[in-house]
């Protein structure tokens, strides 16, 4: 194999691929990444058995066609340092070395066959369906902070995507929690479409937001029993889905919180992150203390010290209740528009957050107790 390509189209390429390779891979193969020359155009993948990556780089000169595996981690380390924008040359000097020539520098690296590249050919089925890359993102990220890090309750540590009907109207929702918070946020479908409910892994949504935050256009998902897959432009994500039942989690949207609080998102989010500053391990509480037109927050630290500070707020009631302040921090800084609503019932019941300006996304967060 012999071709040319761009620096910055192998970089970018090679980028995405760190993402899913596993750095201790006990197989030297799922350190590689397969490159294949033909049809005008060079194909990367990458896998770590559980997510299957494929890239397609169409601007490529080639002078003869061909495949081998390299190993990621090197050969992006060395093709994000040539200068940006430069041709790089590419051929297979011996059956196990791929040569690398830009400007002035000449490299040598040792490859694996590529017959031992272990590739699936998954047949998806035909249901699938459009959605818009950006819209996809925001559903993503407005739900994968809450996912959970809990190894033995593994049904929580994704996203459930499902479909969802309210009145007419049809809706991809997603929903995520670690069972002391919960996001849930959806988007407007066309029309039903033919989709399993699945839990998407942590590391599938990060590599996927990656993949959407530098594309534009549509994105085609399908899926089978235990596979999804979604195709962008030239970009191909494959990921085993989590095998498990998420939990009912419209049951935990508290029904009956009426105390409503309402404030400037940015105050609130530069006022709770300040008074947890005095906490090394963010663990401790952040205390609300409520009163009309009042939101006195204080954070108390055995080790460290205390902090507090005050707030004007749109609230009506007295209450005292606590919340860790990470979790506010998260929520708040999904928020799209300049206002936060907080409901709550009583200071041991969770609260709803709101964001006025997304009808969309909603969050739940347990107080803390004492």
């Amino acid at each position: 194999m012999k071709f040319n390509v761009n620096q910055q189209d192998l970089q970018k390429s090679l980028n995405y691929c760190q993402g899913v390779i596993e750095k201790r891979s006990t197989l030297p193969i799922l350190s590689n990444v397969l490159l294949n020359v033909s049809n005008s155009k060079l194909t990367i993948t990458a896998t770590d058995l559980d997510v299957i990556f494929i890239h397609e780089i169409d601007n490529v000169e080639i002078i003869e066609e061909g495949k081998t595996t390299v190993t990621s981690s090197i050969m992006y380390d060395i093709i994000r340092k040539f200068s940006s924008g430069k041709k790089i040359n590419l051929f297979l000097s011996a059956e196990n070395k791929l040569q690398l020539e830009s400007e002035k520098s000449v490299f040598h690296l040792n490859c694996i066959n590529e017959t031992e590249f272990p590739l699936t050919d998954e047949n998806f089925n035909q249901n699938e369906f459009l959605v818009k890359s950006k819209q996809l993102l925001k559903l993503l990220n407005k739900c994968k902070f809450s996912v959970s890090n809990d190894e033995t309750r593994h049904y929580l540590s994704g996203v459930f995507l499902h479909q969802t009907q309210i009145e007419d109207k049809i809706f991809l929702t997603a929903a995520a929690t670690d069972s002391h918070r919960m996001s849930i946020s959806k988007l407007r479908l066309n029309e039903k479409v033919e989709f399993e409910p699945v839990i998407l892994p942590k590391k599938t949504i990060f590599q996927l937001c990656t993949l959407l935050e530098d594309y534009e256009g549509d994105v085609k998902i399908s899926n089978i029993k235990s596979k999804i897959k979604f195709e962008l432009n030239n970009s191909i994500l494959i990921s085993k889905l989590i095998d498990g039942k998420f939990p009912n989690y419209v049951q935990v949207i508290p029904k009956n919180n009426q105390k409503k609080l309402e404030t400037d998102l940015k105050l609130f989010l530069d006022s709770v992150d300040r008074v947890a500053s005095v906490s090394l391990d963010k663990k401790d509480g952040v205390k609300f203390n409520l009163s009309k037109d009042t939101l006195n927050l204080s954070v108390n630290n055995a080790n460290s010290g205390d902090g507090k500070e005050s707030l004007n707020v749109k609230f009506a009631h007295d209450l005292e209740i606590s919340f860790n302040s990470r979790y506010l921090i998260d929520v708040a800084s999904q928020l799209d528009g300049d206002k936060i609503e907080i409901f709550f019932n009583d200071m041991g019941s969770p609260a709803l957050i709101k964001d006025p300006s997304d009808f969309d996304s909603i969050y739940v967060i347990m107080p803390m107790k004492g």
